[in-house]
């Protein structure tokens, strides 16, 4: 049936360091839950889709690099917009949401989609949802999340309205060849009413929509006597509720191990560009106060034994192991102590959902457990919600598994903020908390 086919929107990404593709990629997997479908594209790509035509919403996910620049992917289309020759209306068609990615700790925050926002603003386009800005200073996940969230509805308000239209035009079009095949009828067509109709409609479906909307369906947990929240322990009302949770990330590696002893690979091959030295710190100074939202060190480097060129605004990035004990305890935990040394080959899973799965950049191709786990993971990170989900699947114990998908879930948003980000919880620190969670190593890398 037709109205069984799921409607298209047009999803652009540019991304610097892979943050705001990573953040479509998760757009385009929920949207299938949502019945629709995102054409997605990296914003470089214009031989692949074409804003001068497009019908359709697009969504923009845009992040910032250097002082305050759109990222190279994202280069060419700014030129391209920012053409003066183009007329005020050249967007007047285009219907857009955009999600920008910044750093408040600089000073041009977010400029990169600020930029792409006001040009479209300039040439006409209108926005079918307002522009979210997330802030990694503070954390992109409490912008991000609820922007998605809130990201369904304003695509279906704007099918519907753009539904509306078509069939609105339809009838002026019917009206116009009526009036011209009998002139005597009145030429003027009082509109009025029937865009009164459409608004007093649309108000209707706005509300029936965010009311028929169902949460995900989780068996409720009895709540204890405590009346304080913790990381393992929820209170009403999150402990009550069912829960809005984030789509599940499809796993897209696999990973073999050759019981065989070989060399690991050189640090160079996990970065794309330059050479890697290792160099002394010789000064680390923390430059902000205890209570600051985000630490800032200044770090001294002698570089004095190096030899490689640089020019000012030049980036470079370091290179941190994880603590060897913290490696050693997580090879425990995950039951891996025994094959620390063994050779690790890691493949795209054959039949993977994930949109343009590759090879992960920062896995060799060979190397062994331990070079991985040192060097290649960051165990220390905070944990993102869709980690958390995907932890929900290797969890055994009914109450661990419920705790955690309060963690990802809408409703335990605040919790989230308190007892992950603000308690700066990493990795190991989730294992020791829900003992019977056993992640694999394919869904740690």
């Amino acid at each position: 049936m037709c109205c069984d086919l799921k409607r298209r929107f047009l999803l652009l990404y540019a991304t610097q360091k892979g943050q705001a593709k990573a953040i479509a990629e998760e757009i385009w997997q929920q949207a299938g839950a949502h019945g629709l479908e995102a054409d997605m594209h990296c914003i470089s790509e214009m031989d692949k889709y074409n804003l001068e035509t497009e019908k359709d919403p697009v969504v923009i996910v845009i992040s910032t690099t250097g002082t305050g620049d759109p990222p190279d992917t994202a280069r060419k289309f700014v030129k391209k917009i920012q053409d003066t020759t183009l007329p005020p209306d050249h967007f007047a068609h285009l219907q857009y949401g955009l999600l920008g990615l910044g750093d408040s700790e600089y000073t041009f925050f977010c400029n990169g989609g600020k930029t792409v926002d006001r040009r479209l603003q300039e040439l006409g386009a209108q926005h079918f949802y307002d522009t979210g800005l997330a802030d990694d200073c503070v954390g992109l996940e409490l912008v991000v999340d609820p922007w998605i969230d809130g990201l369904w509805l304003a695509l279906k308000e704007a099918f519907i309205l753009q539904k509306e239209r078509e069939s609105m035009n339809s009838k002026v079009d019917a009206v116009s060849s009526s009036l011209f095949a009998a002139p005597q009828i009145v030429h003027e067509l009082n509109l009025s009413s029937e865009v009164q109709n459409l608004k007093l409609e649309d108000e209707g479906v706005r509300t029936s929509d965010v009311l028929t909307q169902k949460p995900v369906g989780i068996s409720l947990v009895a709540s204890t006597g405590d009346t304080e929240p913790s990381l393992v322990r929820s209170v009403p009302p999150v402990s009550q509720s069912a829960l809005n949770i984030p789509a599940l990330p499809p796993e897209y590696v696999e990973v073999q191990f050759q019981d065989a002893h070989g060399e690991n690979p050189h640090l160079s091959s996990l970065i794309s560009e330059g050479t890697t030295f290792e160099v002394p710190i010789t000064k680390a100074v923390q430059l902000t106060s205890k209570d600051a939202i985000k630490t800032v060190l200044l770090l001294e480097l002698d570089i004095a034994d190096t030899v490689f060129d640089y020019q000012p605004g030049d980036a470079f990035c370091v290179i941190c192991p994880n603590n060897v004990n913290e490696v050693e305890e997580l090879l425990q935990i995950l039951g891996l102590s025994e094959k620390g040394d063994y050779l690790v080959c890691v493949k795209v899973k054959q039949g993977t959902k994930k949109k343009g799965a590759t090879h992960p950049q920062h896995i060799p191709e060979r190397s062994t457990l331990k070079f991985i786990l040192t060097w290649c993971l960051e165990i220390r990170a905070i944990p993102k919600k869709a980690f958390l989900r995907a932890l929900v699947e290797c969890t055994s114990d009914a109450g661990e598994k419920r705790r955690l998908q309060e963690l990802c879930s809408r409703q335990g948003a605040s919790d989230y903020t308190r007892f992950i980000r603000e308690s700066n919880v990493c990795l190991l620190d989730l294992l020791h908390a829900f003992p019977s969670c056993r992640p694999s190593l394919n869904l740690l890398i």
